[in-house]
């Protein structure tokens, strides 16, 4: 009798323990979402363990919020979208952040590239969609530190392609050092110069245009000044933010390309500083 009450007891328990982890997934998901949002990064056996479900449950609910943007799926578990935009943050994350926004941003930056031209583009994962979306160009010339670009660039698209020597940051995929090349036995540094330098950055405000790294910083300043127009790359979340390294005044560029118009005190400082802001609705006037 006491191991067949037990076996009730227990059965009862176990009944009760799955009738949680089956409750109405909305709100599990919901609950979920929140958790990750308030600790910024989780892992799969975490939330397991802290939901009473399954890994396998577990996993596809991240997958769903991850195809609704509410996270980043990340391998064995998630990070929050604020997490996953902070620039230091592995590429492979970053590139899952606003695709849609880079995308349409790409599109833009490829219509200002002549067939032909020489090009710059630095490290970033909007500068990546920009390789992608050249694929109908021909004749460029590339410099970029931006190690996926020449995986990522058709190579119909270019005659020559160049990267940037220097350290490696592997978090980012990028080198950074100083934007030139020793072309010569004897280490003489060739002067480069380019018709147009794109250039992704983290932060975009009155003050200017910034990047969370020093060293990033001052590699995409010597592209500017290296560049006979330049258009800084920027989707809408990097609005209004000023990061540790100032990359350019408002006024050191020629374009800002984002998927959206800033607010209207960014973009009437912008249009003071006499840069052309270019969405996917208004390009075409840009020519």
């Amino acid at each position: 009798m006491s191991l067949s009450c037990g076996y009730v007891l227990g059965m009862s328990n176990m009944s009760e323990s799955t009738e949680k982890g089956r409750r109405l997934p909305a709100g599990r998901k919901a609950d979920l979402a929140a958790y990750v949002a308030a600790a910024g990064q989780v892992t799969v056996g975490d939330l397991a363990a802290r939901f009473g479900v399954s890994i396998d449950t577990v996993r596809r609910d991240l997958d769903q919020l991850d195809r609704e943007g509410v996270l980043v799926r990340t391998h064995g578990g998630a990070v929050s979208v604020q997490e996953g935009e902070r620039n230091d943050r592995e590429l492979d994350v970053r590139l899952r952040m606003h695709p849609a926004e880079k995308e349409k941003i790409a599109r833009v930056a490829a219509g200002l590239v002549e067939n032909g031209s020489v090009i710059m583009l630095n490290g970033g994962t909007t500068t990546i969609a920009v390789a992608r979306a050249l694929r109908d160009h021909r004749d460029l010339t590339i410099a970029t530190n931006n190690l996926r670009i020449p995986s990522e660039v058709s190579p119909k698209a270019f005659r020559d392609l160049y990267i940037f020597g220097g350290a490696v940051r592997s978090i980012t995929q990028a080198t950074t050092g100083p934007v030139a090349f020793t072309m010569t036995p004897g280490g003489l540094e060739v002067e480069i110069r380019c018709d147009l330098a794109l250039i992704a950055v983290g932060g975009v405000a009155e003050s200017g245009y910034s990047t969370s790294n020093l060293g990033d910083g001052a590699m995409m300043s010597e592209m500017i000044q290296r560049a006979t127009r330049t258009a800084i790359l920027a989707d809408s979340s990097k609005f209004g933010r000023r990061l540790f390294a100032q990359v350019a005044p408002l006024d050191g560029v020629d374009y800002l390309i984002s998927d959206l118009m800033p607010e209207p005190d960014l973009a009437a400082a912008l249009q003071q500083a006499g840069v052309t802001i270019l969405t996917p609705e208004s390009a075409t006037t840009a020519r």
